[in-house]
């Protein structure tokens, strides 16, 4: 078993492979498989979900899996029980566990320090590592390829975005334009270890605090819901700061071929138009269908090649 708790926890080649499969299997839409007949998974929301959830129980389904689905209040975590002896536990009976916590990842690593159950980020406060693997599906499904593709990111820097710098910047001679409000940027850890990535691929990625001078020509703009799931903003004026990074149709007006993605749910009218999440160059919708199919090919990795 192994576990996805970051997507450093994948080599360049595991990246490749996962997102190959994930093409694969939007081929075949709705198709069912054997590769994890007989294996039990865990699905275990502590924060509000419809896609992410979705996807992994659906996808643990079609691949002939049982699952267990535990609420928020479900587990004796609640009660004072230790992570790690949950962990134990949860390892003696479960093959997989996919957990969004939107909390610190160490949470994960100690579920994780065992060698019976494979360990899924669902999404933790610093990175979401499965919505990645969807975007770079949608992103080969659309252009053939991850390298050499440009993208423009507006709004808060999240987890999402987060996990697109550590994602694009695995592949060569892409470029990840970062437009991040002041004060609400990628964790400067984040944006080393994406560096580090970059440089070693010939990739790039920038992030500035404005929206000035925006690059023409991108071929993806891509933007979140201002109010990560999660969590809140102490500022009460926030929503000023943000509003200067608002996609609207103008950002077209340089990139006219330029596809628009967006993690869901959407907010019309606050991180994006209606006319631009709802037009005809956005491809949210799609993207978020192949987190069912990302979904599948990250649980085939977790449990193993052979069954892949």
């Amino acid at each position: 078993m192994r576990h996805l708790i970051s997507l450093d926890d994948l080599t360049d080649d595991e990246l490749r492979a996962i997102v190959r499969r994930a093409v694969f299997l939007t081929e075949r839409p709705r198709a069912t498989y054997s590769t994890l007949d007989g294996l039990v998974v865990g699905i275990h929301f502590r924060k509000t979900s419809t896609r992410t959830r979705t996807a992994f129980s659906a996808g643990a389904l079609r691949l002939g899996a049982r699952i267990i689905a535990y609420g928020p209040d479900d587990l004796q975590t609640n009660t004072g029980e230790s992570i790690e002896d949950t962990g134990r536990v949860l390892s003696s009976m479960l093959d997989v566990l996919v957990a969004r916590t939107a909390a610190d990842p160490a949470e994960l690593r100690a579920i994780a320090a065992q060698d019976r159950m494979a360990v899924v980020n669902a999404m933790s406060a610093d990175e979401h590592p499965t919505q990645a693997l969807a975007d770079l599906t949608t992103i080969v499904q659309r252009f053939g390829r991850v390298d050499g593709v440009r993208m423009l990111y507006l709004g808060e820097g999240n987890n999402t975005a987060a996990a697109l710098a550590l994602a694009l910047s695995r592949f060569p001679g892409t470029e990840l334009h970062l437009r991040t409000p002041p004060g609400y940027g990628v964790d400067p850890d984040v944006l080393d270890r994406a560096g580090k990535h970059a440089a070693r691929h010939g990739s790039s990625l920038v992030e500035r605090h404005d929206v000035l001078d925006l690059p023409a020509d991108v071929d993806i703009v891509y933007t979140t819901r201002w109010q990560t799931t999660g969590t809140s903003k102490p500022d009460p004026d926030w929503r000023t700061v943000f509003a200067p990074f608002q996609v609207t149709a103008e950002l077209w007006r340089t990139s006219p071929d330029a596809l628009f993605l967006h993690d869901l749910p959407a907010h019309r009218g606050e991180e994006v138009t209606a006319d631009v999440l709802d037009g005809p160059r956005s491809i949210a919708f799609a993207q978020a269908e192949n987190k069912l199919y990302s979904a599948m090919a990250a649980l085939e990795w977790c449990c193993g090649e052979e069954r892949a």
